[in-house]
């Protein structure tokens, strides 16, 4: 996948992809707070990058398959939405598209520091679903109800 470095960066910070994640993506940089660390790997969803993903985890999550498996899969995850976070926790909701139509994923992500990097170490998954009134994860600037929940998407 192409990154247009002038649009915003599709972790939807508001900041430029070149100075946002992809410093952390290629490791030119490490993440330094719980959250830039969210959003690089939540952009990595984005662009399946599994070796990312793979080396950000806690040593005891890595499972070397799991590259594979995130490059192959199927997901286009197609939006974030920051809901709190402080220094070892984020909460976040992650839209997606699937053949199925949409769905959204609400997480508490933990994270921790090994061998002196910030690591994701684990997430409980909350229940969620998309609001018929909030704005459509798909970018159209309609509501949820008048958009995809219609089955546009």
């Amino acid at each position: 996948m192409l990154i247009d470095m002038n649009k915003e960066c599709i972790c939807h910070s508001g900041l430029a992809f070149e100075v946002c994640c992809e410093p952390f993506l290629l490791g030119k940089e490490q993440a330094q707070s719980a959250l830039a660390l969210m959003r690089s790997r939540y952009s990595a969803y984005v662009l399946k990058n599994g070796q990312y993903l793979y080396d950000t985890c806690s040593s005891r999550l890595q499972n070397i398959e799991d590259i594979k498996a995130i490059e192959q899969d199927q997901t286009v995850w197609i939006g974030l939405k920051i809901l709190s976070y402080n220094d070892e926790e984020v909460t976040f909701m992650a839209y997606f598209k699937e053949t199925e139509g949409l769905g959204v994923m609400k997480e508490h992500s933990y994270f921790l520091m090994e061998e002196g990097r910030l690591r994701y170490d684990r997430g409980e998954l909350l229940n969620a679903q998309i609001s018929r009134n909030e704005p459509c994860p798909c970018g159209s600037g309609k509501k949820y109800k008048q958009c995809c929940a219609k089955g546009n998407g």
